[in-house]
C-alpha cells in the first residue's frame, strides 16, 4: 500500500531535514497562521510507504544513537548532554533531581530542532523549575516509515534504560517523571514506560501515529505510566493519527480530526503539542466528558469537567473529553 498525500508528516512536526533551523523562526507568531510555509517546507509530497522494506541494518544500535538534551532554568536554550553509563555527564549538569522531570519525544523526520521542542521546553521553564530533556532520535526519525515504525520499540526501551540509569544515579523519582510523546514519539514513550514498568507518573500521547499502529502490540497503552492521557487532533479515517481511545483519558478537542485554523492534516496533526504546550503555561483547556462517540462528533458532551493536558504529575481522570478550542494560540 503505497500513497503519497500533500505535506504528509514534513517531520511531523515542520520539519523535514536533519538540518538545524532557527528556533525563533517557529514560535507563537507561526501558530497564528499555521498554513504558512516553515523554513524546512521545501518538500511538498513524501511518500508514505507501508510496505516498504525495513532496513534491518539500521535498526541495528539504534537505541545507543539516541541524544538526550538537557534544557533547565539555568540553561534554557543551551543543551547539556546526558550520557547513559556516563554519571559525571549526569552529576556535572543542571540536572536537578528536586524538580520534576519532563521527557520530550519528537516524531518522523524530526531532530531537536523541531519546533515541539522548543514550544513545550519554553512553556515548562516559564512556568517554574523543571528538568526538560529532549530526546533526539533523528537516525531513526529520518527513516522511512516501515523503518521507523519498527525501530520505535527499540528506541523506546533505551529511553526506558536511560531513565533508570538517571535515577539511579540522582536518586529522582519515578512520580517526578513526565513522558511526553509526538506522532510516532507517543509510541515510543509508551515503549519506554513499558520497559519502566509503568512507574513513570504520567504519559501523554500527542496525536499518536494511526498508519501501521491501530492493531500494533507496541502502541502506546495505558500500562506504560500510572497515568496516561491521550490528546488526538487528527485521527480522522484519512487522518494521520490514531482515532480509537487508548489512556486512560482520551481527549479530542474540536472533535479530534480536524482543527479551526487548520487547511492541512499536518496542521490539524501538530495542533496537538500546539495545545499541549499552551495548557502546561495557562491550563485552560477545560473539557467535558463524554458518553460516547457521537456525542463527541455532535459537540454535546454534557458529563463533568477535565483539564486537558498540564503539566499536574499528579493528574488522574478516566473517559472520553471534548474540548473547545480557538483557532489561534494559545487557543
Amino acid at each position: 500500500m503505497k500513497f503519497t498525500l500533500a505535506l504528509l508528516f514534513v517531520s511531523l512536526a515542520y520539519t523535514a531535514t536533519a538540518v538545524p533551523i532557527d528556533e525563533a523562526a517557529i514560535s507563537r507568531n507561526d501558530l497564528e497562521d499555521p498554513t504558512r510555509d516553515f523554513p524546512e517546507g521545501s518538500r511538498e509530497d513524501v511518500d508514505l510507504d507501508l510496505d516498504g522494506e525495513v532496513d534491518e541494518e539500521l535498526l541495528q544500535g539504534i537505541a545507543e544513537r539516541n541524544l538526550y538534551l538537557l534544557f533547565t532554568r539555568r540553561n534554557p536554550t543551551a543543551a547539556q548532554t546526558l550520557i547513559i553509563n556516563d554519571a559525571n555527564s549526569i552529576r556535572y549538569s543542571n540536572f536537578n533531581p528536586n524538580h520534576p522531570t519532563v521527557v520530550i519525544a519528537h516524531g518522523w523526520l524530526s531532530n531537536q530542532n523541531t519546533g515541539i521542542n522548543s514550544l513545550i521546553r519554553d512553556a515548562y521553564l516559564g512556568k517554574g523549575e523543571a528538568n526538560v530533556i529532549v530526546l533526539e532520535w533523528r537516525r531513526l526519525a529520518i527513516s522511512n516509515y516501515v523503518t521507523a515504525v519498527r525501530g520505535v520499540p527499540i528506541v523506546g526501551k533505551g529511553l526506558g534504560q536511560f531513565v533508570r540509569y538517571l535515577i539511579g544515579v540522582t536518586g529522582a523519582r519515578y512520580e517526578d517523571i513526565h513522558l511526553v510523546g509526538f506522532s510516532l514519539g507517543a509510541h515510543l514513550v509508551g515503549s519506554a514506560g513499558r520497559e519502566l514498568l509503568g512507574r513513570v507518573s504520567r504519559i501523554t500521547g500527542l496525536d499518536p501515529a494511526g498508519p501501521l499502529w491501530v492493531l500494533n502490540s507496541n502502541r502506546l497503552r495505558t500500562s506504560d505510566a500510572r497515568y496516561v492521557e491521550v490528546i488526538h487532533t487528527n485521527g480522522a479515517y484519512t487522518g494521520l493519527g490514531i482515532g480509537s481511545s487508548i489512556g486512560h483519558a482520551d481527549f479530542y478537542p474540536n472533535g479530534g480530526s480536524f482543527q479551526p485554523g487548520c487547511l492541512t492534516y499536518i496542521c490539524d496533526h501538530n495542533r496537538a503539542w500546539e495545545l499541549f504546550a499552551a495548557s502546561v503555561s495557562y491550563n485552560h483547556l477545560i473539557a467535558r466528558k463524554c458518553s460516547n462517540s457521537l456525542q463527541i462528533t455532535l459537540n454535546t458532551c454534557r458529563g463533568d469537567t477535565f483539564p486537558m493536558g498540564n503539566d499536574d504529575l499528579n493528574k488522574y481522570g478516566l473517559g472520553e473529553f471534548r474540548v473547545n478550542t480557538n483557532r489561534r494560540y494559545p487557543f
